[in-house]
């Protein structure tokens, strides 16, 4: 029998590790590699194009037609995670970017929830969110 050395055991899991800690992503880390890219790290946006992900998505999350929008954008429906990552970005940019205006009985969105709404991407999220906004903002 061959005892393989602790040197040989310890290069074999460094190894691993570097090829699985990459996908063991947190949510912070799907937000920068799914949303970030037009939304920028700090969910700024870019005026006119993208909008800002800050400060004003508390007043939309208040009615259900709002929660579903935010997973029906063609960013957020068609990225490449699952509806309980999905669920999990969309409430850290909700509690990150917005949490000053949140409703305090905010129920974060649930996987099941992201799973029923996203099937329906949005075909004009600009001119929907502006209906939104008009109807909500500042409720």
């Amino acid at each position: 029998m061959r005892l393989i050395s602790t040197h040989t055991r310890c290069t074999c899991l460094a190894l691993l590790l570097a090829f699985v800690t990459p996908a063991i992503a947190d949510t912070r880390t799907d937000y920068l590699l799914h949303c970030s890219g037009c939304h920028l790290p700090d969910g700024s946006g870019a005026p006119d194009d993208v909008p800002s992900l800050r400060n004003n998505l508390g007043w939309i999350v208040r009615v259900a037609e709002g929660r579903d929008y935010l997973v029906r954008v063609p960013g957020s429906s068609q990225a490449l995670l699952n509806d309980a990552e999905l669920a999990a970005v969309i409430n850290w940019v909700l509690t990150e970017f917005n949490a000053e205006t949140l409703a305090d009985d905010f129920k974060p969105l649930t996987a099941r929830e992201v799973g029923r709404a996203r099937s329906d991407v949005l075909m004009d999220p600009l001119k929907f969110r502006a209906e939104l906004w008009r109807h909500y903002e500042g409720s």
